[in-house]
């Protein structure tokens, strides 16, 4: 199990997760059309041929749930009771098709559960940044994880 424990956080951790991901049309056609997005931006290449982008932008929701989803390898995976929430998520840059996206984590805060005697709350800030090193999704994690077993 390769995720942490509560105790085993500290603020100031970083950790630049190994897995990158080559973003594909397929991803992008997939996820708009199962969340039912009609958006022409990401569909259709001729009306994306005439915006600032000149092509599709690859849907939003899939950079971040890709950012997420590649942290939970070593940040949640076996010791995650809940995420609590996400906040400031922001795109600052757009993502195509094409573009490889690395991701890293940075842990914020760690604080004992007023709830739970087995569980504390973690938080990160994720962050995906393409191949050229520039920031594209960045958002803040709140989770509940349980304590190490004593």
């Amino acid at each position: 199990m390769p995720g942490r424990y509560f105790d085993e956080w500290q603020v100031g951790d970083k950790v630049s997760h190994s897995i990158t991901r080559t973003v594909t049309e397929t991803d992008n056609l997939l996820i708009t059309t199962l969340t039912h997005n009609p958006q022409p931006l990401h569909l259709d290449y001729e009306a994306a041929a005439k915006t600032e982008f000149k092509r599709p932008l690859v849907n939003s929701c899939f950079t971040f749930s890709l950012l997420v989803g590649v942290s939970v390898h070593d940040t949640t995976l076996g010791t995650l009771v809940a995420n609590l929430g996400f906040d400031k998520v922001v795109f600052p840059k757009p993502v195509f098709a094409g573009d490889t996206l690395s991701c890293e984590s940075e842990c914020t805060a760690v604080r004992e559960s007023k709830s739970r005697q087995d569980a504390g709350i973690v938080t990160w800030i994720h962050r995906a940044l393409n191949q050229r090193g520039e920031l594209v999704c960045e958002c803040t994690r709140t989770a509940l994880l349980l304590k190490k077993a004593e």
